[in-house]
């Protein structure tokens, strides 16, 4: 039996994640699903990437987890690695799923096109409290492409806006992933177009950790919407000792 605690992405909370992990407890396994400080229902969105952090890594102490797989997806995987770096003794293994992977004084929107980072700039600017949310046209052709549009509207029906300074803020980090000597997974779904191709998840960003194991299925950004058993495989595999 291991201990999952599933880190969701950008304009998501854990509850996302539920149908993934109920798959994943079928197979025997406790699993967790925390709701990044900025993203839970009806709290600020004045947060920054150090206090989204900060809120894993007090999730983590407050329910006494150690030995955990640890996943983060997307956005996620840039609150992963500063919880690696803050407490490392309570995590067994990394697993990236399509997500970011900074080095210290990196920022998410230094590992995005510029037309992401104008797109955002903009929308958060007119926004009333620095939030960016995605254009529908985005979200159903490059995050949930392997959806029907029935499903890409529903999904995209549950995001909520999202807190700018996360992806503006530097992460500070003692050590690069790199050098962290916990093992770490890359778990990339084949079929994602959330960046570009020429700026895609693997090997891009997927070498920055270092040694780690590759575990590819198929499926788009948005795979815990439109096959959860699948990414729970898939998580299974990329967790495993």
């Amino acid at each position: 039996m291991t201990t999952y605690v599933l880190v969701h992405g950008a304009w998501h909370t854990g509850t996302e994640f539920e149908p993934v992990a109920e798959a994943i407890r079928a197979e025997g396994h406790i699993v967790h699903c925390p709701t990044i400080a900025g993203n839970r229902p009806g709290e600020s969105k004045d947060v920054g990437l150090n206090a989204a952090i900060a809120s894993i890594v007090d999730y983590l102490s407050e329910n006494d987890l150690s030995d955990v797989v640890l996943l983060g997806h997307s956005y996620g995987g840039m609150v992963i690695t500063g919880v690696a770096d803050r407490a490392a003794d309570r995590i067994r293994r990394l697993v990236y799923w399509n997500a970011f992977v900074p080095n210290d004084g990196e920022a998410l929107n230094d590992m995005v096109p510029p037309h992401y980072v104008a797109l955002f700039d903009g929308v958060s600017a007119a926004s009333a409290d620095n939030t960016v949310m995605l254009p529908f046209p985005i979200w159903r052709e490059a995050f949930i492409n392997d959806a029907d549009l029935a499903l890409a509207e529903r999904a995209f029906g549950v995001l909520n806006p999202h807190p700018y300074a996360t992806f503006t803020d530097k992460i500070a980090l003692s050590k690069n992933p790199a050098e962290m000597a916990l093992p770490k997974s890359y778990l990339l779904c084949t079929e994602d177009c959330a960046l570009p191709q020429s700026l895609g998840w693997h090997p891009r960003l997927s070498e920055k950790l270092g040694l780690f194991r590759l575990v590819a299925i198929p499926g788009s950004h948005e795979l815990c919407f439109t096959d959860p058993k699948a990414l729970a495989a898939g998580i299974l595999k990329a967790g495993r000792d």
